[in-house]
């Protein structure tokens, strides 16, 4: 649903923090896509899985891996959000999705060998299970379905990283601002008199780290935003006042 359709829809609960993995998209269709990629093994395979691997526990702030380091393996994310970004030989980063339960952060390469090219890190409490490449290799030859189930997380994440790509490459910053705060709508937004709430607390860094531009830049459009009536800022919430006026943005600006 879009969030020109969801300020017309009748009040509805906050939707879960963790409701969905979060990158820079044209739709929020696919966001989670991979979440559930285990499922199509048995519970028993896939307490199996588990089991073969090594729970690790982080705090918010620790470093899951990180851009550069030897790749030895994948992480599948049991409890907790983990951001993974890219730092540029300036030292500025771009985000490229907030990773949620179900999924595993680690790849592309499951086989080890190479490096990371990019890094991780939790952003609240974050269980994970560690499987290590032999241990990959061990069961993938004892569990062909297995195998199958990663090659369809991996597609999952060629969508991902393929949508953030044609949104850097065809949308100016202001067009993916504008479809951000869309998204984060259709998210995790409630229609309250009218007017779209967001019920999840994103900075101003953040923000710039998705939609590939600056803090300052940022600011400074949603101040523009909150003069023309378009969104309302305070310290708890983002408001979509005018959410018709974004997909207009979206849709023509250039």
């Amino acid at each position: 649903m879009s969030s020109a359709a969801l300020v017309q829809s009748e009040t509805r609960r906050p939707a879960p923090l963790i409701a969905s993995a979060l990158f820079l998209s044209e739709t929020v269709d696919g966001l989670d896509d991979g979440a559930s990629f285990l499922d199509g093994l048995s519970a028993s395979e896939i307490a199996r899985v588990r089991a073969a691997g090594r729970s690790l526990t982080l705090a918010p702030g620790d470093s899951v891996f990180t851009q550069g380091a030897p790749h030895a393996g994948i992480f599948l994310i049991e409890e907790g959000r983990v951001r993974v970004f890219y730092s540029g030989p300036s030292g500025r980063q771009v985000t490229l999705a907030y990773w949620t339960p179900g999924h595993f952060i680690g790849g592309p390469s499951i086989y080890g060998g190479g490096s990371h090219q990019w890094s991780g890190i939790a952003i609240e409490p974050v269980r994970v299970t560690v499987l290590s490449s032999a241990t990959l290799r061990s069961l993938i030859r004892q569990m062909p379905d297995f195998a199958l189930c990663l090659i369809a997380a991996l597609e999952a994440k060629g969508r991902c990283y393929t949508a953030m790509a044609q949104m850097l490459g065809t949308r100016s910053v202001i067009e993916r601002l504008a479809q951000l705060l869309l998204n984060l709508g259709d998210l995790y937004g409630t229609n309250e008199g009218g007017t779209v709430v967001i019920h999840r607390r994103i900075t101003h860094d953040e923000i710039a780290a998705l939609v590939g531009s600056t803090r300052q830049w940022v600011t400074m459009m949603l101040k523009r935003f909150q003069q023309d009536g378009i969104v309302a800022v305070d310290k708890a919430h983002i408001r979509l006042l005018r959410p018709g006026r974004l997909q207009e943005i979206v849709l023509t600006e250039g």
